[in-house]
């Protein structure tokens, strides 16, 4: 046989070698591939996002506000957050107007012991100037819930009010009319397992707008 011939032969072999060789390292996958890696957690520590202890219920809650809707629920499947924030913002509109008012008989159920004490100073206060108020709000005010959190047997949920509101104030016969835009957080309690399903308002305090 001729020797080059041979040789070709002999290179050829070789070469079948190598690329069969150069095939088994690259074909394979090295290391962690994409695929293998576990899906990234979503904010506040859920892996799915229709994971049923962290649903927002559409209203954009944050981590922290969402972590305690879900704690609640365990205790209080009942509490449904959009329909808590309906209430509330029906509750601040009442409240602000009794308040405006002097309607202690309105106030009364809907506040607990040491805010209505606070309520009651400041109408009491004002009746001696001799000044009388009514307020409407042009517009439903902006309702966001803050945070939820359960301990014991009693549920707290914090949310944060923008409102705009019209004041006419009438002092010594004089009327005048004030407008002013407010931010609050308002804490409303209740106690799990009662038979009143009513929450209370236990804290007002200023919040940045």
């Amino acid at each position: 046989m001729d020797p080059a011939l041979i040789q070709m032969i002999v290179f050829a072999a070789v070469a079948v070698v190598l690329l069969v060789l150069l095939y088994n390292v690259l074909g394979k996958k090295v290391g962690r591939q994409p695929e293998d890696r576990p899906a990234p957690a979503l904010p506040g520590g859920s892996e799915a996002p229709n994971d049923p202890g962290r649903q927002d219920f559409g209203l954009g809650l944050d981590p922290a506000a969402a972590e305690g809707v879900a704690q609640l629920r365990s205790r209080d499947p009942a509490f449904d957050p959009s329909r808590f924030l309906d209430g509330a913002r029906h509750a601040y509109e009442t409240i602000v107007r009794a308040y405006a008012a002097g309607d202690r008989e309105t106030l009364r159920p809907l506040l607990a012991a040491p805010v209505m004490a606070s309520f009651e100073d400041g109408i009491t206060a004002r009746e001696a100037s001799g000044r009388s108020e009514v307020v409407e709000l042009p517009h439903p005010p902006r309702a966001d819930l803050d945070g939820v959190e359960a301990r014991g047997d009693l549920a707290t949920a914090r949310v944060r009010f923008l409102a705009e509101m019209k004041s006419e104030i009438t002092h010594e016969g004089v009327a005048t009319t004030e407008e002013r835009r407010t931010a609050e957080l308002w804490t409303f309690e209740r106690r799990i397992g009662s038979g009143d399903p009513n929450w209370v308002l236990a804290r007002v305090e200023e919040a940045r707008a």
